[in-house]
């Protein structure tokens, strides 16, 4: 009985102690950063300014953080306080900014939209209210099964193409900027699971369901 006890005792301690150092910790936030070396970071008490090739971003830092370059080309971020769970999650979240801004200054981001159905078509041609205003000059014209074509304004900091009439490929050295156009055009006809059209976000899939019949 004592034995047990005691075994009891020893699982207790052990696992709560686990629990508690792993809570206190961001797997992704502790994760050290390599850039190449035609990025410059340069830091300041509110931000973190990115420039590479394709331009130059900033990603914005809490009063908390810290930034510390432990070799020539990593960078890593620390918090003050990771037992704060706002801390924590920011934590990660800013390291993963800092990643996606380095790539986008010097790979950029890219995505295809596939458009499914019958009939579906799209183009790239001139915008007739011509650029400015955040307008690139450039509109899509979409045939998605309406009575009426679709045209969706392509903005300044999107490149669009369009390698075939049923794939648009659309860059952007902002993945948060080049999801949400995306998104945009995709509202216009989201891939239903009947018939499996629609427009299609990159690797979308989307689980096609059996109809019963009476």
């Amino acid at each position: 009985m004592i034995i047990r006890q005691q075994l009891q005792h020893a699982l207790r301690s052990f696992s709560s102690s686990a629990s508690a150092s792993a809570a206190y910790v961001s797997n992704i936030g502790k994760t050290p950063i390599s850039f190449p070396a035609g990025v410059t970071l340069t830091p300041s008490s509110t931000a973190l300014c990115v420039q590479g090739p394709l331009g130059t971003t900033s990603v914005p830092l809490q009063p908390y953080m810290e930034l510390s370059f432990t070799d020539t080309n990593t960078v890593a971020l620390t918090v003050a306080d990771a037992s704060e769970k706002k801390q924590r999650s920011m934590w990660g979240l800013t390291r993963t900014l800092i990643y996606n801004a380095i790539v986008g200054m010097t790979e950029g981001f890219k995505v295809p939209l596939y458009l499914v159905g019958v009939g579906y078509r799209a183009a790239l041609e001139a915008d007739p209210r011509g650029a400015g205003d955040g307008r690139s000059g450039q509109r899509l014209n979409m045939k998605l099964g309406f009575s009426h074509p679709v045209f969706v304004s392509v903005p300044d900091h999107i490149k669009a193409e369009v390698p075939l009439p049923t794939k648009i490929m659309l860059s952007c050295t902002d993945k948060h900027l080049l999801g949400l156009f995306a998104a945009k055009v995709r509202k216009w006809r989201p891939p239903e699971p009947y018939k499996g059209k629609g427009i299609f976000v990159g690797e979308e899939r989307v689980r096609i369901k059996t109809v019963k019949k009476k």
